[in-house]
């Protein structure tokens, strides 16, 4: 049974997002409400395999993430047999194929939702990454399956990074695939039929096409007939778009009976949002009225700590050099409370964590009112590292 099949439904999951959900951010919410399960930013096969080692720094993760699963992307069969192997290498629990990404670069490439146009490819590159995982799990060596020895070596060099003393245990994972509606138009039908035929544990279906990017808003009358479909096959079903609150994820399951939910942008600066998931699960399961769950808000020291305690993760696991990339997030901690567009344009001006506490000193001396009144709601214990 894969660890999938242990989850209490509705799962309710931290969605992939590129350039956003890296290492220091799922950290952060793993420490701060954990989702029921975690996914990294979507790596190219080829960089897995084959390009310059920083390139794997997108697989970074802690223990406390768990379970925490890989996404790669790609077209190459052969390229997904081999990283499937890096994947189990590596300890994850799981790893999931991107067939949705609506980047015009990744898709007009044959790689992320433009699958949904070629789905001999996609069922192929899921045949590759299920074979490779169960070789793995049989025994078979990185350098058996054709990885040179310079990237076996990174590839223990980033398990060693971890020090969690895990054992390695050479078991098979579970494969699951994220995707879209359609291409250009709604194909949800048959497409899910496609992938079923392969069997994953889990398809996460976004509920737009891939022409619509992210604008209107999804169809999730399409995910239920999805639900649908897939309903008695072993296969999950996951729905994800414009989830904003427990209201929409309450809302959503009990309206289409999908297994569960990816949340992406609600989480966005609010790392402690899926503090409140059983509160909302026991809604669910016990068919209770939703009043009085509400999204907590923190007080604004609480606030600060959290963001202070991210960026130097960041600065740790990144280092300093980098530290622009973590701008957005503190721009992102910034909203809903007086004067949070002055603080968050002067985030966009920090380069580390020195400049931001010297931002944040300043900010708490010029709003001394605002800090004891925020204050007077007190949170529950920051869990520190």
């Amino acid at each position: 049974m894969s660890f999938w099949q242990s989850l209490t439904r509705p799962i309710m999951g931290m969605a992939p997002m590129d350039g956003v959900t890296d290492a220091p951010f799922r950290h952060t919410v793993a420490m701060q409400g954990k989702p029921d399960v975690s996914f990294t930013e979507f790596t190219h096969v080829h960089d897995v395999c084959r390009g310059p080692e920083f390139l794997l720094d997108s697989l970074i993760y802690h223990e406390a993430e768990r379970p925490i699963v890989a996404q790669l992307y790609g077209k190459e069969p052969d390229l997904f047999y081999q990283a499937a192997q890096a994947v189990c290498e590596l300890g994850f629990d799981g790893l999931d194929i991107n067939m949705g990404c609506p980047s015009r670069s990744v898709a007009s490439s044959g790689s992320g939702a433009g699958l949904i146009r070629t789905p001999d490819v996609a069922q192929a590159i899921m045949q590759a990454a299920r074979q490779g995982i169960a070789d793995w799990a049989a025994g078979q060596t990185l350098e058996g399956a054709g990885l040179k020895p310079g990237r076996v070596a990174a590839i223990r060099r980033l398990n060693g990074q971890r020090q969690d003393g895990r054992p390695l245990v050479r078991q098979r994972i579970p494969l699951s695939v994220k995707t879209r509606l359609g291409y250009d138009v709604v194909v949800v039908d048959r497409w899910i039929e496609h992938l079923l035929v392969e069997r994953p544990a889990l398809i996460s279906l976004h509920g737009r096409t891939l022409q619509q990017m992210y604008r209107g808003e999804a169809d999730w009358n399409a995910i239920a007939r999805a639900a649908e479909i897939v309903r008695g096959s072993g296969t999950l079903l996951f729905g994800n778009g414009d989830v904003h609150s427990y209201h929409d994820i309450i809302r959503r399951v009990r309206d289409t009976g999908v297994d569960g939910v990816l949340v992406g942008r609600a989480a966005l600066g609010s790392p402690w949002f899926f503090r409140q998931k059983e509160e909302a699960r026991l809604v669910l399961q016990q068919h209770l009225s939703e009043e009085g769950l509400e999204s907590w808000v923190p007080q604004l020291d609480y606030r600060f700590e959290v963001l202070l305690d991210h960026a130097r993760r960041f600065e740790t696991v990144c280092g300093q050099g980098q530290f622009r990339r973590m701008r957005k997030h503190l721009g992102w901690y910034c909203k809903g409370f007086p004067h949070a567009a002055s603080l968050r344009a002067d985030m966009f001006r920090v380069s580390s964590v020195a400049d931001l506490e010297e931002v944040l000193t300043d900010f708490r001396t010029r709003n001394t009112s605002l800090i004891e009144v925020s204050n007077q709601v007190l949170p529950e214990p920051f869990p520190m590292l």
